[in-house]
């Protein structure tokens, strides 16, 4: 499988703090990936990086092949939705839109207009007045009509109400499936992953936890309920990912390359949420069993 960004012990360093260190990552082409972890991960490190806005302290990274905004021709090929959904509040749509024509060599005019006709933004309407799902839709258009072939967004709907932000997911997902774009999307709402991507990387304290297609981690993950056992007590070949007990009751996520099945153990599926909070869950994320 190509990859689209590929870093190996990637580090970013502010004075004595580490934003983001010994990161080793490859992210796939021609898919919508989803990039989640807990604050202080790197994720938006990362993404800066891969974007070209910020030089490395260690360690490597290529994005399509090249260094991140090495040449004017790299960066055209990149689009980046940072997490505020930058627009300037003075600027009108329709400059928002020539400012982008006569910035980026690849750029779509009759995408653009399009895109900005069917949101039902008027032209002549200054950003500043928008409100934040017509921003985050501005910017969003401001990517796509880029043309780039990864188009990179830094949690660019963290800020929106529930139905706005549902719009902006659906744009994004009809536009990746329209322009054949590979899309790298962090965001710390599950849900919104759930419902866009198709490919899902946990990075927590700047290492991978776990990737892969989301139809098949969620397929090889479940829960396991059962009376107090330590792990040793579990059926063999199973991956222990998290683990919480009662006086009684033990529960644990375990990850199995085959259905479980123990009648000592009540097992059920997970949802990508849970998935996603297990590898998060820092006081058992080291916790495996392999046997």
């Amino acid at each position: 499988m190509s990859s689209v960004l590929e870093a190996q012990g990637l580090g970013k360093r502010y004075g004595k703090r580490w934003a983001l260190r010994e990161c080793t990552i490859g992210i796939p082409a021609g898919h919508v990936v989803g990039l989640v972890g807990p604050n202080g991960a790197g994720k938006s490190t990362l993404l800066k990086l891969a974007g070209g806005q910020l030089e490395p302290t260690a360690g490597g990274i290529t994005v399509l092949g090249g260094r991140p905004g090495g040449t004017p021709a790299q960066l055209a090929r990149v689009g980046f939705v940072a997490q505020d959904t930058p627009v300037y509040a003075g600027l009108t749509v329709a400059e928002h839109l020539r400012l982008g024509a006569r910035l980026n060599p690849r750029w779509d005019t009759a995408l653009a207009r399009e895109r900005i006709a069917r949101l039902g933004l008027l032209p002549a309407q200054r950003a500043g007045r928008l409100s934040g799902g017509q921003r985050a839709q501005l910017a969003l258009t401001l990517g796509l009509a880029k043309r780039p072939e990864l188009l990179i967004l830094d949690e660019p709907a963290a800020a929106l109400d529930p139905l706005a932000r549902h719009e902006f997911m659906q744009g994004l997902m009809e536009a990746a499936v329209e322009h054949k774009l590979s899309v790298v999307l962090s965001s710390h709402l599950v849900s919104d992953l759930e419902r866009v991507c198709d490919y899902l990387i946990v990075l927590v304290d700047s290492r991978v936890q776990i990737a892969g297609k989301t139809d098949r981690l969620v397929a090889t993950h479940h829960r396991l309920t059962g009376p107090r056992h330590d792990p040793d007590r579990l059926p063999a070949g199973r991956q222990v990912v998290s683990a919480r007990h009662t006086e009684r009751q033990s529960t644990y996520v375990v990850r199995a390359g085959a259905p479980v099945h123990d009648p000592a153990w009540t097992v059920s599926r997970l949802s990508l949420e849970d998935l996603v909070l297990a590898y998060m869950d820092r006081r058992t994320a080291d916790l495996e069993v392999q046997r």
